[in-house]
């Protein structure tokens, strides 16, 4: 299974198990607290893949790079969702919290994966 398949498929199971077992309602924010989290994830781990492909050694700090454009965009999209949206914070933050570092954790073990990947298969000197 792909990382893209294994982020989505992560994401959007605990999405639908904790919507069916939370003792009152969470959405929309939880499913907003996941859309971000989401496509960006998504999207780091293109660039991520496409910089292995293309320049390997760069692959560490492309990663760094993609974390703090993360952190940048999401203190936007967390003001934009509770204050201009009106979704109730708590949900909303703790959701958001918890699938942000839950795709990275996908993340980190995918790129690891990755790097021991190209590791092998580098040629020694």
């Amino acid at each position: 299974m792909t990382p893209l398949l294994w982020m989505g498929a992560a994401a959007l199971g605990s999405w639908l198990l904790l919507t069916i077992l939370a003792p009152e309602p969470v959405n929309p924010e939880l499913l907003l607290a996941m859309a971000g989290p989401l496509v960006s994830a998504a999207a780091s781990w293109m660039v991520t893949e496409w910089t292995q492909r293309s320049a390997p050694a760069r692959v560490i700090g492309v990663f760094v790079a993609t974390m703090f454009a993360k952190m940048m965009v999401f203190a936007a999209y967390i003001v934009v969702m509770v204050r201009l949206v009106g979704l109730r914070p708590v949900p909303f933050v703790v959701g958001f919290t918890g699938f942000f570092l839950g795709l990275l954790v996908i993340e980190a073990l995918f790129l690891k994966r990755l790097l021991d990947h190209g590791m092998r298969s580098a040629p020694s000197a």
